[in-house]
């Protein structure tokens, strides 16, 4: 039955990717201590979430489309004793959204069964995938982690160790993934370090997640983050880690800092809230402007308007209410509930904006529909004048490493000036935050960034057959429709 995401001030944002959890405790509540880790991790994904567990002799495994609190109540994780555990919450940028799809992958191998929960992108998955059906292998499902497991089988009678090494030589791209055997937890993360992985203990325990955040509601505490092209391996003798892959250099995406993460995790230690409200800063200080109040779009661009504020002495004010039960639902919307667009999530506050002069403060900008949208909302609660901050540098390129951000020729940076962009959205002055200051505001633990959906720089090499679809397609024609008539989208 198809879901359709009525939530449209998320339309024009780029797209989680997936959030992965991984635990060995010395008891048999790994897997609700998954789920709780799953929780917090919600951000990251929405489609579908699933928790394997082992009890050193039988790996179970429960998934399903939904949220991680619709999936997984006390019944359910009665039926998952063990004390090694992995999770997974999705957001489809490889394979569609069904249920097939949805992770943790579930495998046999010759020493056992293994699950597999991966969070980012392989570029090369359809030369792998052609290669090994050719071999005989059979596919259960469309996406690359289901690849990635299968490898991981070939391998895992050389040792768990050395079929990580091995699976890492033949697969490209960015990932951070946690993987099931019936005696252990092992973890790995990308040459290059694009999505994030920490590792973390828990009183007699270890754990593993794609951010910090997903530890302090179970009692955690995070040690450190695993370096590009590092593994760990946790068993009965403790985590011990080795290096999966030689690193390419760190280039972990920037977009975990402006947007993806929560505000309350911690990379390349550094909080991400404070290095949101630094961005703030350092936006006044690139784009000043005269105005008599600072509005954050909610929620993620509280902390960087909090900033701009306390960088020009303009007060900040909140002037949207956002209604945060507004989701996904079974109920196709007609036409006219299409046509409120971001109406439906966020209320302006008239008594704050009515006769001022606004900075409209946000991450970014993708497609530009809801920040025209947005803007309006400020003129109809009659704002004097509306002055659009951006902490995102233009997003120009597409992503290849797990964010779905649309086509080239979806993203209004790539096909018009952003005075163009300042007059489509119906913005009085706009102004983006440059990617050497957003670089910057990371703070001096930042080892390296990928910026390509900025700068068209990739730090892994894109086939170019791939590039070439991403760059030249054209978007589908009901997006296409969609744009021009200045309405959000809502799919399948």
């Amino acid at each position: 039955m198809p879901y359709w995401d009525v939530d449209p001030a998320e339309f024009d944002r780029p797209k989680e990717e997936c959030g992965v959890f991984g635990a060995y405790v010395p008891n048999d509540e790994a897997a609700r201590l998954t789920f709780f880790g799953l929780f917090a991790l919600q951000h990251r994904g929405q489609e579908s979430a699933g928790i394997a567990v082992s009890d050193g002799n039988v790996v179970r495994m429960h998934k399903d489309m939904g949220l991680v609190s619709q999936i997984f109540n006390e019944d359910v994780l009665q039926t998952l004793p063990g004390h090694i555990s992995i999770g997974h919450t999705r957001y489809s940028t490889t394979g569609a959204s069904v249920l097939r799809n949805a992770q943790p992958i579930f495998c046999q191998s010759q020493v056992g069964e293994i699950a597999v929960a991966h969070n980012g992108n392989l570029i090369n998955t359809r030369e792998l995938r052609e290669r090994m059906e050719l071999e005989g292998e059979h596919f259960d499902t469309t996406g690359d982690s289901e690849v990635m497991a299968r490898l991981l089988v070939r391998h895992m009678p050389l040792g768990i160790e050395e079929a990580v090494r091995r699976t890492m030589a033949e697969i490209k791209g960015a990932y951070s993934v946690c993987v099931l055997t019936p005696h252990a937890l092992v973890a790995f993360r990308d040459p290059s370090g694009v999505r994030p992985l920490v590792f973390g203990a828990i009183r007699d325990g270890w754990m593993v997640a794609s951010e910090t955040c997903a530890f302090s509601p179970i009692g955690g505490n995070p040690a450190r983050e695993l370096e590009a092209g590092e593994a760990v391996l946790i068993d009965k003798d403790g985590p011990r880690f080795f290096q999966g892959a030689a690193s390419d250099g760190e280039a972990m995406c920037l977009f975990e800092f402006i947007y993806f993460a929560r505000p309350d995790s911690e990379m390349y230690h550094t909080s991400l809230y404070e290095a949101r409200e630094r961005m703030g800063r350092l936006l006044a200080d690139e784009h000043p402007v005269e105005a008599d109040i600072v509005v954050p779009v909610p929620d993620s661009g509280i902390p960087a308007a909090l900033g701009f504020a306390r960088a020009t002495g303009i007060p900040y004010r909140e002037g949207m209410v956002k209604s945060r039960y507004i989701h996904r639902t079974f109920i196709q919307p007609d036409q006219r509930i299409r046509e409120l667009g971001v109406r439906m999530k966020l209320t302006p506050l008239r008594a704050a904006i009515e006769g001022q002069r606004v900075v409209l403060v946000d991450d970014s900008i993708v497609r530009g529909t809801t920040t025209k949208q947005i803007v309006k909302l400020m003129r109809d609660a009659g704002a004097a004048e509306v002055h659009v901050r951006i902490t995102a540098p233009p997003i120009a390129h597409p992503c290849f490493y797990g964010i779905d951000m649309a086509s080239k020729g979806e993203l209004i940076a790539s096909r018009e000036s952003i005075a163009e962009i300042c007059e489509t959205i119906g913005a009085d002055t706009l102004g983006y935050l440059s990617v050497e200051n957003a670089i910057k505001a990371a703070g001096p633990g930042a080892k390296g960034f990928c910026t390509a959906c900025f700068t068209g720089k990739y730090p892994i090499p894109v086939p170019q057959n791939i590039k070439k679809m991403a760059f030249e397609a054209p978007p589908d024609v009901g997006q296409l429709a969609t744009v021009a008539s200045g309405q959000p989208a809502l799919f399948e």
